[in-house]
């Protein structure tokens, strides 16, 4: 049997206590305020652990129904987390306890609030618009502090799928640079893997590009990989350190007279220390020895925040950019969650 919501009544709203912390989590997540970054248990005890900062709940019909934390940085103030039970909107509770927030940073001496909307969802924006918020001339950026396994910039859509800049680079003729030297304390070799196996080629390519949310050979069964990376013309040259793999690099020979570096990364434990540069450049030179009219690239808004300067440091030159609206992997299982993630990769 269906159970009713009960009907909108009169909202009370006060500041969170201990025994509220759970359904205050589950209020923000039937809200669809959580996200795969944040941790909601976490993102409360920051909160009620900051003097500057406060959550506060409204109550209706024996239940929280609404949030909204708030906190004050001694220049502005800021909102997160305002939420209304999805079974209770339209009944005026957003506005009622957005307010209570505003209020409270007046009494602090906050001459502004701000908060973050995501730029596609029409419905939030609309609702801040009614209450006299504006969209500022400022520009968001970003940098993940602490090592995360999420992309550098956050790219999810309303509809759960990733937006994403693609930068496609080329190279017209051989550098004329050198090789560079390979770092110093290690015991290096390169190797070519012919006809590597399936196995081995998943281990390579989703341990250095899960942090990245390479998908695209997740999604092939074993017949459909095989073909494509045991093709003769496709070359896997694998970077072993200390007699471990360090990373790869795979030369795609397929569509003469152009080559495509169709990937390159270094394992996690193998990042900042050398070895992006020292890989990369001797791919190039081995992709130059067949004389082709072009050596080609292409990298994107997900990867690695160094992939693009580093392509172009070593020779590459953009010369086309396109948008591309892909299905997030982590919904839909083709890459795990975070918690089961590994750490950075990728090619620095």
């Amino acid at each position: 049997m269906a159970t009713r919501e009960p009907a909108p009544g009169k909202l009370t709203i006060r500041t969170i206590e201990p025994k509220d912390r759970d359904a205050v989590v589950a209020l923000w997540q039937d809200c669809e305020l959580t996200t795969a970054w944040n941790d909601p248990h976490q993102d409360l005890d920051r909160f009620e652990q900051t003097a500057t900062a406060e959550v506060f709940v409204g109550e209706a019909g024996g239940r929280i129904v609404a949030t909204v934390a708030v906190g004050y940085d001694g220049h502005r103030g800021w909102a997160y987390y305002l939420g209304v039970h999805p079974a209770q909107r339209g009944a005026g509770y957003g506005s009622a306890i957005m307010r209570r927030a505003e209020s409270w940073l007046s009494e602090r001496g906050a001459a502004k609030i701000q908060l973050m909307v995501r730029e596609r969802n029409l419905a939030v924006k609309t609702f801040y618009a009614s209450l006299g918020y504006q969209p500022n001339r400022c520009h968001l950026m970003q940098r993940w502090l602490d090592g995360r396994n999420a992309p550098a910039i956050d790219t999810t859509r309303d509809d759960g799928k990733l937006e994403v800049t693609v930068t496609y680079l080329e190279m017209t003729q051989r550098p004329p640079h050198p090789h560079v030297s390979p770092p110093q304390g290690m015991k290096l070799a390169l190797i070519r893997a012919h006809r590597p196996t399936v196995p081995f080629y998943r281990f390579l390519y989703d341990t250095v590009g899960e942090p990245w949310l390479w998908y695209e050979r997740r999604k092939l069964d074993d017949a459909a990989l095989a073909r494509l990376v045991q093709d003769e013309k496709v070359e896997l040259y694998v970077l072993y350190a200390d007699g471990v793999p360090a990373g790869f690099a795979e030369l795609d020979r397929t569509g003469p007279p152009d080559i495509d570096l169709a990937f390159f990364g270094l394992m996690p434990d193998f990042i900042g220390r050398g070895l992006g540069r020292y890989l990369l450049t001797w791919a190039i030179d081995t992709a130059w020895n067949y004389e082709p009219e072009r050596l080609t690239v292409n990298t994107c808004s997900l990867d690695h925040r160094q992939a693009l300067p580093l392509y172009q440091q070593c020779g590459f030159q953009p010369y086309d950019q396109k948008v591309a609206v892909i299905p997030d992997p982590r919904l839909n299982g083709l890459i795990p969650t975070e918690e089961k993630m590994r750490g950075p990769g990728g090619a620095t």
